[in-house]
Formats: C-alpha cells, sequence, structure tokens
C-alpha cells in the first residue's frame, strides 16, 4: 500500500516501512505547513517524562538559514566519513549494504539545504557531560519518541524524513542561526522533510532475533 494512492498504512506498514530517506527525497515539491501541523499534532501524543512537554520544535524553511544548517552539518558529516568506521565479516548483510549507506549519506550531505523543509526538536534541559545515565535516558527518552512519531506520521502522509544526529557537533552554532536558547534547550536531532519519489517503500534487511535477543540471562536464548 502507498500512502498517497488513497490506501491507509497499517500501523506494521507504517513501522516496517519508514526508511531514512535521502535520494527519493522530491526537493522539488512544496509541503503544506498545516501537513507539518498535522503530524506534530500525533507526534505530541507520545510518552514525556513526568507528562512534562518540555519539547519545542523548530521548522525551518528559509534558504539561507537551512543552507547554514546544512553546511554545519556537512562539516561534521565529511569529518565523520574520514573515521574508521565497523568491520562486519564477509556475507554479513551490514557489510553488503554500507557502500549504499555511504552513497545515500553523501548525498543527504550534499543537498539537505534543498528540502523544502528541515525539522529540529529540542527538549527543555541541558545535562553535563558526566550526566549519570538515568538522567540522559530521562532527557532522551522525552523527545525521541515524539521525534520518531512525527517520522511515523509523514511517512503515512507520503513524506519523507531521515533522523540524523550529526549537526550536534556545532550544535551551539546551530541555535545561534535559529535562536534556540542553548543554555535551556538541548537539540536532539535534524531530519529534511519533504515528499518522496515514489511512496512503496519495503522492510530493511536486519540481522537475525537469535543474535540479538537474551532470556532472564544475557546469552540465554529465548524460548521458541
Amino acid at each position: 500500500m502507498a500512502p498517497e494512492d488513497g490506501c491507509p498504512l497499517s500501523v506494521d506498514e507504517a513501522l516496517s516501512t519508514t526508511r531514512a530517506v535521502r535520494k527519493r527525497l522530491d526537493f522539488k515539491r512544496p509541503v503544506a505547513a498545516e501537513l507539518l501541523l498535522e503530524c506534530l499534532n500525533l507526534a505530541v501524543q507520545a510518552p514525556t517524562g513526568s507528562n512534562r512537554q518540555g519539547w519545542q520544535w523548530v521548522f525551518v524553511s528559509d534558504p539561507e538559514k537551512k543552507r547554514a544548517l546544512a553546511e554545519h552539518y556537512a562539516r561534521s558529516w565529511f569529518a565523520y566519513s574520514e573515521l574508521r568506521g565497523p568491520e562486519y565479516a564477509s556475507g554479513d548483510m551490514r557489510r553488503d549494504s554500507m557502500p549504499r549507506v555511504k552513497s545515500s549519506a553523501l548525498y543527504l550531505a550534499e543537498h539537505m539545504h534543498e528540502a523544502p523543509w528541515l525539522l529540529i526538536p529540542c527538549i527543555r534541559g541541558r545535562l553535563p557531560a558526566d550526566a549519570p545515565v538515568a538522567a540522559q535516558a530521562g532527557l532522551w527518552g522525552s523527545i525521541l519518541p515524539a521525534f520518531w512519531s512525527f517520522m511515523l506520521a509523514a511517512r503515512a502522509r507520503g513524506l519523507g524524513t531521515s533522523y540524523t544526529t550529526l549537526h550536534l557537533v556545532y550544535e551551539r552554532e546551530c541555535a545561534e542561526i535559529l535562536g534556540i536558547p542553548y543554555e535551556k534547550y538541548t537539540q536532539a536531532g535534524l531530519t529534511p522533510i519533504a515528499y518522496t519519489l515514489g511512496t512503496e517503500f519495503r522492510p530493511a534487511p536486519r540481522i537475525p532475533l537469535e543474535s540479538i535477543v537474551h532470556h532472564n540471562t544475557w546469552g540465554a536464548p529465548f524460548p521458541t
């Protein structure tokens, strides 16, 4: 099923086909602001710690601001791409897909500013670098579920997104571009938003569940 064919996606279809869309973003087709608010209205139904709802959402359509954000993202991406990545054994699906992933990521780094919209979700608060795990989990757990819900809602409406974090290397600089109060709000990511070129997406290959599932004790197989 495809969202623009008038066939609404089931929950399972949305969850299994919401891809990181890069090369299939339609940069030429406008996206109505009302559609973004429709997605956001669903996104803010996500859980949030102590029901604080401390999120803020910065949508960016100004060409110069988009270009400035994209330049910081690309600067970070090119530095990251020079690092030695994980190595997988021959035959591992992750090794086989790596050239395609790198090509797609490079395309986004070079073209992100062309998307009709960029979105940066923010959460109130800023943790020290040595914050305990519980505090980190509480902060991210109060914004990332809503961010993902936004992307699911976008997918159901024929829009493509790609959850990225590399601009956060220059979070303070990006906060200055957008007037985000850096000391009070933490940015949680960045996504382009555009209609997709075609609406059919398939589930991605994943490593077998038996290699990642444990039962009662680490390493103990799940009963079948």
